[in-house]
């Protein structure tokens, strides 16, 4: 199989499972080179992951066995890398959100279709065995015709665990734009496409007192709204209830649920790749634990960058593509939309899911 080198913008706290499952995971895909503005951790990424090249962004844009752009960078500087790499020819992976506007998400989408180039993103953690088992069972009929979905992020924030955690409380951030992807990408992957939004918001606390090291005892100034809850109708006709939250100290909600005219599906955790999937029906109103259909239960990251790698030798239509990405966008800039205008939002884009995984690869295929 032939390998596709990669260049990765970012080494930050994320990018560690991206180098392991990049150089080891993937049979398909090669980081080729690694850039970050603290040269140290670049040079740490260098030195710990084997990565034969150090080099700036303009560096790898003008580097021909360069395919893709991997941009793991903070929320704010998405667009402007996306952008640059696009206009320079390459292929584009990027941690989510794809942008802080769906003006500028839009705008990306359009300029890799104008180039003939793929632009795609986090999450793919619907592309693991939790969600993809989960979409088989609707897609089969187990529940019958899905009418409704609930999905709760719930937690304090992340100020207690992350090493660096201001950025979560800044443009960009937020519980919506920072966990919301997660649930988002796996409603729409397991139900269709949005067509209208109504959202409500609110800041709890203005300020967060950061208890994690190095920077404990620091003070963080709250930007964006952090309690967010959203509705939302699918193109399907099902309704969808969602609530994302960094206000939460304690919570007994689940993470997913789906509901249908015949059943009642429990759906693992979006942010993983595996964990428990059940199912209850109007025959057996007791969940019971579904076995696993698909590949890909562990920490995965990285498996919609290598799907993007192969469809750049197939052109097939890549699963974690601009089209589910910005969707995605426009989704979460709505619920913002709905609240300072007090009525609902009329989504711009549509979105059809593309193809679910194969039932018959095994880790480390694509």
């Amino acid at each position: 199989m032939k390998k596709v080198n990669i260049g990765v913008v970012g080494c930050g706290n994320i990018s560690a499972i991206y180098f392991q499952n990049l150089t080891a995971l993937f049979p398909n895909t090669a980081v080729y080179a690694c850039a970050d503005l603290r040269e140290e951790a670049a040079a740490e990424a260098a030195k710990k992951w084997n990565i034969p090249h150090i080099m700036t962004l303009d560096e790898m844009l003008a580097c021909d066995e360069i395919t893709i752009i991997l941009n793991i960078t903070t929320p704010q500087t998405h667009y402007s890398i996306c952008k640059k790499a696009l206009e320079a020819g390459k292929h584009v992976y990027v941690e989510k959100p794809l942008s802080l506007t769906f003006e500028e998400g839009a705008e990306l989408t359009a300029l890799a279709k104008k180039n003939k180039l793929f632009l795609g993103g986090a999450p793919d953690t619907f592309m693991g065995a939790g969600i993809q088992t989960s979409r088989k069972l609707i897609d089969d009929g187990f529940i019958g015709e899905p009418i409704g979905a609930t999905a709760f992020m719930m937690c304090h924030g992340h100020e207690s665990w992350h090493p660096s955690p201001a950025f979560y409380y800044q443009k960009g951030g937020g519980p919506l734009f920072d966990m919301g992807p997660y649930y988002i990408t796996a409603l729409i992957n397991l139900l269709g496409g949005v067509k209208e939004v109504s959202g409500m918001t609110a800041k709890s606390f203005a300020q967060r007192v950061i208890t994690s090291r190095p920077k404990f005892g620091e003070i963080i100034d709250v930007e964006v709204d952090t309690h967010v809850n959203a509705l939302m109708r699918f193109e399907s006709g099902a309704v969808g209830n969602l609530i994302t939250s960094f206000d939460i100290w304690a919570s007994t909600l689940p993470r997913i649920e789906v509901y249908g005219t015949k059943g009642t599906l429990l759906v693992p955790d979006p942010n993983a790749f595996g964990g428990p999937v059940l199912l209850a029906t109007q025959n057996s109103r007791e969940f019971k634990e579904i076995p696993f259909t698909h590949a890909y239960s562990g920490n995965s990251r990285g498996i919609g960058l290598a799907d993007m790698a192969k469809c750049i030798e197939t052109g097939e239509r890549p699963k974690a593509d601009a089209d589910q990405i910005c969707h995605v966008l426009e989704i979460m800039t709505a619920v913002q939309k709905s609240n300072d205008a007090g009525k609902s939002y009329l989504m711009q884009t549509s979105y059809q899911p593309a193809k679910p995984m194969e039932t018959d690869i095994v880790e480390g295929m694509i």
